[in-house]
């Protein structure tokens, strides 16, 4: 799978009869829109907060001048961002665009940042 950090436009709503209402449907990527055929995995990651200065002094690993200690925001601590794994394609659901050719669709990790309300494209696999 190839990572990217690049940034999206995202609708959502049920892609099908049995999917989520707020999953993602469709998706501008560099200029061109995807819609999702299917949605393959969901799930919800936390900010990696054992990295943090406060928890490194705390757990003695960060011996470095002005370590300290101190909590840091709940925020900082709580920081989330919601995945979504979809299969999308730029044409109809049988993977061939309005002239007959194979319309490059693929699969992509789609990620909404609930600390700044944004969507980010982070992988895809095509």
């Amino acid at each position: 799978m190839r990572r990217y950090d690049d940034p999206v436009e995202v609708r959502r709503g049920p892609v099908d009869a049995g999917s989520e209402s707020d999953a993602p449907s469709q998706f501008l990527w560099r200029g061109r829109l995807w819609k999702v055929r299917s949605v393959l995995a969901h799930w919800v990651e936390t900010s990696p907060w054992w990295n943090s200065p406060g928890a490194q002094a705390a757990i003695g690993t960060d011996s470095g001048p002005g370590s300290t200690c101190e909590p840091q925001s709940l925020g900082e601590l709580l920081t989330e961002r919601e995945l979504w794994r979809v299969e999308a394609g730029r044409g109809s659901a049988v993977g061939l665009g309005p002239d007959g050719e194979p319309d490059g669709g693929g699969v992509f990790d789609l990620a909404f940042d609930w600390a700044d309300g944004r969507w980010q494209l982070v992988g895809c696999l095509d």
